[in-house]
């Protein structure tokens, strides 16, 4: 099985970041490998299919193939057997397909103002005909949150992945990957915050990290966060 479609990706050594030979931008305290995923798991997450990419870092001089996956998880290529193509919803819907692929071309040319207006009539159309937290509504969220995060706007990334992981953790039980990608991008969008607006969203954050992931899992988050705080405050 092929995946869909192959990228070629590299990071300079001042840390750069090219996909196809475009130059991507790359939000302040963002790693760029971060943005890699990010950006290629819109893709991944439209599609239902893997998205392949081959990867050169100059920082390390390392380079090495990548598979990001429709959930956001990343694998090696052949690491174990690509999942067969998610059942294509959009169809039951005559035009919502095409605005998804509109959507993520945009988000892909970083137009942003339009890939978040199309994502977000998306999925208020997906909640009205399924219900808030049906798996395809669920999955249009986690959409929309990456482009949250692509464009800046880390506010809503954490509220909205802070919520899918609430969502997922009821739909899918204790211990699920989707849940547990959530929570994690839930604090890496937290972390871009700016003090006062991390405060502001501090409580959920790790009321949520203890309630859909075993604590010592969610530790080293919660440390991180909790010594940020306690800066903020000396």
């Amino acid at each position: 099985m092929t995946t869909n479609p192959r990228y070629q990706v590299r990071i300079s050594h001042d840390g750069q970041l090219h996909i196809d030979n475009e130059r991507q931008v790359i939000p302040d305290g963002v790693d760029p490998s971060q943005v890699v995923i990010q950006t290629l798991h819109i893709d991944a997450a439209g599609n239902g299919m893997p998205v392949h990419a081959a990867i050169r870092d100059d920082r390390s001089d390392s380079h090495f193939d990548m598979m990001v996956m429709p959930d956001g998880t990343t694998q090696a290529p052949g690491s174990e057997a690509a999942p067969a193509p998610l059942p294509a919803e959009p169809k039951q819907s005559g035009s919502l397909f095409e605005r998804l692929v509109a959507a993520q071309a945009a988000g892909r040319a970083h137009d942003f103002d339009a890939a978040i207006f199309a994502a977000d009539g998306i999925l208020q159309e997906l909640a009205g005909e399924q219900g808030d937290t049906a798996p395809a509504t669920l999955k249009a969220a986690q959409f929309r949150a990456d482009l949250a995060y692509l464009s800046g706007d880390y506010a809503f990334a954490t509220a909205s992945w802070t919520w899918l992981a609430l969502a997922w953790f009821d739909r899918l039980g204790p211990g699920k990957r989707l849940t547990q990608i959530a929570a994690q991008n839930a604090a890496q969008a937290w972390m871009q915050l700016p003090l006062n607006d991390a405060v502001a969203q501090a409580n959920e954050l790790l009321s949520m990290l203890l309630e859909v992931v075993a604590p010592e899992r969610t530790e080293s988050m919660r440390f991180q966060i909790e010594q940020r705080l306690q800066q903020g405050t000396t």
